[in-house]
């Protein structure tokens, strides 16, 4: 029998993912002290393992890690089966260093440690290579029923084909991210949902690969698979952009509600919004979610918030965001590709499997309700690739101010939210939202441990670390506009390496701290930090671990400003340890250079104008407009050149119905996001 070649690519990380990194630490070390097991290998590709302590394992060949078999007590993957792999790699090594080399080899020096030759490179491969017969075998027929049921409702994901950053075959689904870490295996693909999800996401990778190869789909793009159509073997296909797979009957029910609602808050004007509508909107929000149209009902949930604060004369309305959110609504029915700006090929939970998650640090604001707090804990899931975020809403009581420094000693899964902030935490208890909020399950909590971050961050995979900001930004171009996007959260939370931190500046107009970091790869990253009442130390706990000159790491939500990558930082790491400024008490006062004024942007002022006059239609009502109001507005785009704006403006003004709105709204909103985005000074 020969090697079993699966098994030799099994790397640290990849046995961590299917066991836990202890057990893995364990079993190199007893491998390493000589108490490591004797392996054999059949004729039927078995490998079989004795150690010291008299346990026995076994792994045949063609199945996965946990379906080894051991004599020890332990469920589940246990030492002896990762110690079985670390055991038959270091047999397997040994045996190819004891191979006698080629003639045409040189002879080494004498005494020269022998070493095995170098392995031939591993030809780039797609996991398009499985067939549905062996899906079926690896994973049942339930599996793939309910994979196919999956994609033919269309599924939203991101292929990443095998390359040299890449060299694991990965796919980004709604739930989780599929992984491909052993060659032309399907025993080792890792999903990070439980075993009940497993397979059929494994399927569903499988035939977002399929449909990629066959469009020529290039790697790192999302987009939209599956669909009604199969093809006479019962196997999903992709469905274009000209065929997009119709909505279920509920979602098409609740679009349908949404676009009658948002038309009568047009009109009507958010102002006048009272008990009545509330209620219709929070049937909305409910009837969107129970049709898995998960981005509207998320919009329209804030929504609700944001009205229901105007009502209430809270300070946390803000007119410009109620603006957006009806933008968002409306364009989602829109959308060409409706799985994806609806999210309707979603889950709303997945249930996590055993997870190791690295805190990135803590940002605390405003709770919905005027007497509550919201700490979000910012998690990356390494073994994915992307950021999470772990929300929690406090309640403070009267009389108390409810800082960040008062939150950061309150108790979170048996921690203080401090303690939360800079650890890992492994947990078999993780459910995650279709927008990556995190939940960790009640009565579960003893299946949650917490240890310190230690140099998490520098183990970090690409591009949740980031050498190059402006490669990151980059990447990102060509992304559907803001309104259709997937409501995803912390999509933008990174771990930034610092090579040189310059000097300080304090705008005290705008009470805003602002930096120039390097980064590892000489791209000049702007740090902006605002002063929040609420978090009274965050400036000057942010400038003193700035100025402490061992600053290595920053982890923030990185965003483009002026065609330049700007960071919002969550925490700094020093040689002293984790700086979290949300959570700082407050200190005396940090003395700063004053920062010059801001130069003038008139493109931006044009374009802010018309999306604040559009705003305050919204709220007064379409059926109030004066046949001037928005002249100003317009004539200001005219002078800077934007005229198709204009227009739009022009043309509500002739005729103030929601659609018109609408289209000026989505096209004002997204010519700020890329002038934004992409303008430089």
């Amino acid at each position: 029998m020969s090697a079993r070649a699966d098994l030799l690519a099994l790397d640290a990380d990849t046995l961590a993912a299917l066991a836990n990194r202890g057990l893995v630490k364990r079993a190199a070390r007893e491998l390493d002290s000589g108490a490591g097991a004797s392996v054999s290998l059949d004729a039927s590709g078995e490998v079989t393992a004795a150690f010291p302590d008299g346990s026995r394992a076994a792994l045949p060949a063609g199945v996965p890690l946990e379906a080894g078999t051991c004599s020890c007590p332990a469920p589940g993957v246990c030492r002896h089966l990762v110690g079985l792999v670390l055991a038959y790699q270091a047999q397997s090594q040994a045996q190819t260093k004891a191979q006698p080399r080629p003639h045409s080899a040189p002879t080494p020096e004498p005494g020269a440690e022998a070493t095995a030759p170098p392995p031939e490179p591993e030809l780039p491969w797609s996991p398009a290579e499985f067939d549905d017969a062996a899906l079926l075998t690896a994973f049942g027929r339930p599996a793939l029923a309910a994979a196919r049921r999956a994609w033919e409702r269309g599924v939203r994901a991101t292929v990443q084909r095998m390359d040299a950053a890449h060299p694991a075959p990965s796919v980004e689904l709604p739930s989780c991210t599929v992984r491909f870490p052993v060659p032309r295996s399907l025993n080792f693909a890792l999903s990070g949902a439980t075993a009940a999800r497993h397979g059929e996401l494994v399927t569903l990778a499988v035939w977002a690969f399929r449909a990629a190869d066959e469009d020529g789909t290039p790697s790192g793009s999302a987009r939209t698979a599956g669909g009604p159509q199969r093809t006479d073997a019962g196997t999903a296909t992709t469905t274009t952009d000209r065929a997009r797979p119709t909505p279920a009957t509920a979602a098409t029910t609740a679009t349908a509600t949404v676009a009658a609602l948002t038309e009568e808050l047009l009109r009507t004007g958010t102002a006048r919004t009272g008990p009545v509508l509330l209620a219709q909107l929070a049937r909305v929000e409910a009837e969107l979610a129970a049709a898995s149209a998960h981005w509207p009902a998320a919009a329209a949930a804030e929504l609700r918030v944001q009205l229901a604060a105007y009502a209430d004369r809270d300070t946390r309305h803000d007119p410009d965001r109620v603006a957006e959110l009806l933008v968002e609504l409306r364009a989602r029915l829109r959308a060409a590709d409706r799985a994806l700006a609806l999210g309707t090929g979603e889950s709303a939970v997945t249930q996590l499997r055993r997870t190791r998650l690295v805190a990135l640090g803590c940002r605390v604001s405003a709770g919905r309700a005027g007497a509550e707090r919201c700490t979000e804990l910012y998690l990356a899931q390494p073994d994915a690739g992307i950021a999470l975020v772990l929300r929690k809403q406090w309640a403070v009581p009267a009389g108390r101010a409810g800082t960040g420094a008062e939150l950061a000693g309150r108790r979170l899964l048996g921690h203080s939210v401090r303690a939360l902030a800079g650890s890992n935490l492994v947990s078999e208890s993780v459910s995650r939202s279709a927008g990556r909020a995190v939940t960790v399950e009640r009565g579960r909590i003893a299946s949650t441990s917490v240890t310190p971050l230690g140099d998490a961050w520098a183990s970090l995979p690409a591009p949740l670390l980031l050498s190059d900001a402006a490669a990151r930004l980059r990447a990102l171009g060509g992304r559907p506009p803001r309104p259709v996007r997937p409501g995803i959260e912390a999509e933008n939370a990174h771990v930034l390496v610092v090579a040189e931190v310059g000097p300080l500046g304090y705008d005290p107009a705008r009470q805003r701290l602002e930096a120039v970091l390097r980064d590892a790869a000489g791209t000049e990253v702007r740090l902006c930090a605002e002063h929040d009442v609420l978090c009274p130390g965050r400036i000057d706990a942010l400038a003193a671990a700035l100025e402490s000159g061992t600053v290595s790491h920053v982890s923030g939500l990185l965003r483009p400003e002026a065609g330049r990558p700007v960071l919002d930082p969550l925490a700094v790491r020093t040689a002293a340890g984790l700086v979290h400024p949300d959570l700082a008490a407050e200190t005396d006062p940090h003395p700063f250079a004053a920062l010059p004024p801001a130069a003038a942007d008139p493109l931006a002022t044009a374009l802010t104008a018309a999306r604040t006059a559009l705003a305050e239609l919204a709220r007064t009502g379409l059926d109030t407009v004066l046949p001037h109001q928005l002249a100003p507005a317009a004539a200001q785009l005219r002078r800077t050149g934007l005229r198709t704006a204009a227009a739009l403006l022009d043309a509500l003004a002739a005729d103030p119905s929601p659609d018109r709105w609408t289209d000026a709204a989505l096209h004002l909103l997204t010519a700020l996001d890329l002038h934004q985005e992409e303008t430089r000074p």
